[in-house]
């Protein structure tokens, strides 16, 4: 895995979602973020898709935008045009306790406090 996917990957792990999630291989959902990393852009509630007149970060200007999004091998995003089809989500199961979570518990047994025996 290179340094650009890792938080995909490191997320999709923890909600028990990889390699459906998170992974760029045969058989993955294909959900892809292009950026470009040079792009700026002043934050803005009445640039955003939501139902929301206030973003907390009003007027901050970021570097690094989406310039297209793929869903399911779809492009649903391109430069501000929002070509999403209401209703082509679907539900992603996601079982109990990842692999991640139990990698987590027996780190947690090994670090955990132990008695000193006295004399």
């Amino acid at each position: 895995m290179d340094k650009y996917g890792i938080t995909s990957s490191n997320t999709a792990q923890i909600f028990n979602i990889y390699p459906r999630k998170g992974s760029i291989s045969v058989g993955a959902d294909a959900d892809l973020v292009l950026w470009d990393p040079n792009a700026t852009r002043i934050i803005s509630a009445k640039t955003h898709h939501q139902n929301v007149d206030f973003n907390v970060f009003e007027g901050m200007q970021v570097q690094g935008l989406a310039r297209s999004t793929l869903s399911q091998g779809k492009l649903v995003w391109h430069d501000g045009d929002l070509r999403a089809i209401r209703g082509a989500g679907r539900y992603i199961p996601r079982p109990c306790f990842s692999p991640v979570f139990n990698a987590v518990l027996k780190q947690n047994a090994r670090n955990a406090p132990m008695p000193v025996a006295r004399i």
